[in-house]
């Protein structure tokens, strides 16, 4: 009797470990392992901060790309030149239409090429850094846009029958006091430049980038403004089928091309970790071991941390035209996030991921790069810009670039 109490009392000290290592075990084998297929250059993870400026971070983090494929150089393009410049112009629209157009911090791919194109563009050094001129060490946009929004409201909804200029000089004043001033000249590695003549320098054709889509309200091989209110320049992207969409990216990357990818981060399959799956949370249910009515009466989070635990073994759903139609139309695919998609890699299961270079520091297990997978970007992605010389032969004869 001694001895049987002696060896049960041992199981129970053994199983909570063994229990524990197998616990270990499962999360060991659903975390991703990664096997590089394709890796372009990129400049150094930067971080936005308490920053709506996500589209300035990740287009200039393109273009850098970009300059690096022409040229072989490395630059740190200014994000604050694109942010001063933009937010007068986005105040001015505001301003034309009595109010009826959002002043907010976020923005498209499509401001920073036009806002290049007009007025040039600078080095980060020929500006205040980020965040320096509230004493701050990274951009910090809360009082800024505080201070900024009321005025320009005030402005645009407006009592009088006239309007003076007068309110674009005290705006700029605003601008400048929390971005800092954008140089009229500046010396970079010996030379004297204007914002344009730099520009003019780095290498590119500013007229090789086109902005990509891919929705059924519009005709396809056509353009047409996506009509998202950060889109307030109601810039044209072209019009392509899903399909077709996602052969631009692969071809783009296996040609040395990046791409500046704008879409929906809200989605639950995109982690802080740094992952992008298009959860297939039907099928997950099956995976749980329990009954439906278990499932459902688990909190939302309950839910999300279940599946994040599956990692690679997370089951996905397959994107289509219609649902990404769908999705569209419902506010189920939103525009939140601006990232740099640079290469493309694969799980220990075959599953393929694209990189995406995120601009919110070296946080998440791979140091600010998201591995996204195909299915996730084919069924989020809002838009995006790419140089045309990336897409294939056959759409660009369609598209007529």
């Amino acid at each position: 009797m001694k001895k049987m109490f002696v060896i049960a009392l041992a199981a129970l000290v053994v199983m909570p470990g063994f229990a524990a290592k197998k616990k270990q075990k499962e999360a060991k084998s659903n975390k991703p392992v990664f096997t590089v297929v394709k890796q372009l250059p990129i400049t150094p993870v930067k971080n936005q901060n308490r920053s709506g400026t996500c589209w300035a971070y990740s287009t200039l983090s393109f273009f850098e790309s970009e300059i690096l494929k022409a040229t072989g150089k490395e630059y740190d393009l200014a994000e604050m030149f694109i942010a001063n410049k933009d937010y007068l112009e986005r105040a001015e629209l505001t301003v034309r239409m009595h109010g009826d157009s959002q002043f907010a911090q976020g923005g498209s791919a499509g401001d920073v090429l036009l806002t290049i194109k007009n007025h040039g563009i600078c080095p980060e050094t020929a500006m205040a850094l980020p965040g320096t001129m509230i004493g701050d060490s990274l951009a910090n946009f809360n009082e800024f846009f505080e201070v900024m929004s009321p005025y320009v409201d005030a402005v645009a909804k407006s009592k009088s029958k006239t309007v003076s200029a007068q309110w674009k000089k005290g705006l700029q004043g605003i601008i400048d006091s929390y971005l800092g001033e954008t140089p009229e000249r500046f010396t970079y590695e010996g030379r004297e430049y204007t914002p344009k003549t730099f520009a003019q320098s780095l290498g590119l054709d500013w007229n090789d980038y086109v902005s990509i889509t891919s929705y059924t309200h519009h005709p396809f091989y056509t353009s047409f403004a996506v009509e998202v209110q950060d889109n307030w320049r109601w810039d044209h992207s072209y019009n392509v089928p899903m399909d077709e969409m996602m052969r631009i990216i692969d071809n783009a990357l296996e040609q040395g091309y990046t791409i500046a990818w704008g879409g929906d981060v809200s989605d639950e399959g995109f982690t802080r970790q740094g992952l992008g799956i298009l959860y297939n949370t039907k099928s997950a249910e099956g995976l749980t071991g329990s009954d439906q009515a278990k499932w459902l009466k688990l909190k939302a989070t309950e839910r999300k941390s279940f599946i994040d635990s599956l990692g690679v073994n997370a089951p996905e759903m397959k994107p289509s035209q219609e649902q990404r139609q769908k999705d569209f139309d419902s506010w189920e695919l939103t525009d939140d996030h601006g990232m740099h998609i640079y290469g493309l890699a694969k799980d220990q299961n075959g599953r393929e991921y694209y990189m995406v270079k995120n601009s919110w520091g070296r946080t998440g297990d791979y140091d600010g790069t998201w591995y996204m997978t195909k299915n996730f970007i084919a069924a989020r992605t809002m838009d995006f810009l790419v140089n045309k010389k990336a897409i294939p032969a056959d759409i660009r004869q369609k598209l007529g670039i």
